[in-house]
């Protein structure tokens, strides 16, 4: 992944990154394994995976929270080790979980958290990111009067108080209503647009099929993809195919070049094949063959959903949330 991307090309730069746990009572659990890759700086980054295949670890670690075991951790070519403080100021992180005390109001935990940064007060930005944020008429309320979604938006404000490069995300639309998840990318591509390199994680896959321009998928705490979004997808072998027939089917047919096969109605199957041994034509030559006449086909493309499914298998499945739509 590596090949003509050098260090200055690089927001986030990881090498041979492991993190082992110290088990209670039981053997250490090695949350990541020896994980290497690169976040160009531009981009929108997804970094993906089901629960517990180390994306929090990863987060936490870039954030100073979690304390790496080995491997190299650059971050706008400050090493967390060696340039702590500079590292720090490179970042902005918008944790899953809602923190936020309750007894300041949105403006005053902004001017606190530029305090924090060193941010002198003619520069700071607070009154700008909470209209960025549609939280101006609750400048003044006290936090703990606010919706969900307007403390989320809180802390994405809080995130940029030092304007840093680089913006990271962590399940930032969980639980949201679609028009603040609408509001909130809105808000993030504008910052894109301006330079901010944004990481991202999510199990909404179609929203990160939509936003990323690159992708790394996290299993049991192994990179196991890391590639453009779009070459990605193309990776994908499983296609369907949706055909109605002129009558109802009394038997559902079956033959070797199905990969599955589903009744959406009395009329209508939905077949998977892999598109790297037979094509539709095929599939609906097959369909003939067993006397049933097409009278309507449509078929689906592969999608991310596809390409997550087929590299960690059944643990999605724990994954609540993985096959939603954004």
């Amino acid at each position: 992944m590596r090949a003509g991307m050098s260090a200055a090309d690089a927001a986030i730069r990881i090498e041979s990154l492991s993190k082992t746990y110290a088990g209670q009572g039981s053997e250490p659990k090695l949350a990541l394994d020896d994980v290497s890759f690169d976040v160009p700086r531009g981009q929108i980054f997804g970094l993906l995976g089901p629960n517990g295949a180390g994306k929090s670890t990863l987060i936490n670690i870039l954030a100073g929270l979690v304390t790496k075991s080995s491997g190299q951790v650059t971050i706008w070519g400050f090493d967390i080790d060696q340039h702590p403080r500079n590292a720090k100021r490179s970042i902005g992180i918008v944790p899953q979980e809602i923190l936020f005390d309750p007894f300041f109001s949105p403006r005053e935990a902004l001017e606190i958290q530029a305090g924090l940064y060193g941010v002198p007060p003619a520069q700071r930005q607070s009154d700008a990111l909470l209209a960025a944020m549609h939280l101006t008429d609750k400048a003044d309320a006290y936090a703990r009067t606010l919706s969900g979604g307007m403390k989320r938006r809180l802390l994405v404000a809080k995130a940029m108080v030092h304007s840093p490069p680089i913006l990271v995300l962590d399940e930032p639309t969980a639980g949201v209503d679609i028009e603040l998840r609408r509001e909130l990318w809105n808000y993030v591509r504008e910052l894109n647009r301006k330079g901010v390199t944004v990481v991202l994680t999510t199990h909404y896959l179609e929203e990160a099929e939509q936003l990323c321009d690159r992708i790394a998928i996290i299993h049991r705490g192994k990179v196991v993809a890391n590639e453009p979004t779009r070459e990605l997808i193309a990776k994908a072998q499983d296609k369907a195919v949706v055909v109605t027939f002129d009558r109802d089917i009394d038997t559902v047919p079956t033959a070797p070049c199905f990969e599955n096969i589903a009744l959406v109605d009395p009329r209508t199957l939905e077949i998977t094949y892999r598109k790297d041994r037979v094509n539709a034509g095929q599939v609906l030559a097959t369909l003939a063959a067993e006397g049933l006449a097409v009278v309507d086909v449509s078929t689906r493309d592969p999608d991310l959903e596809d390409v997550f499914l087929s590299l960690v298998g059944s643990d999605s499945a724990s994954n609540s949330g993985t096959n939603q739509a954004a």
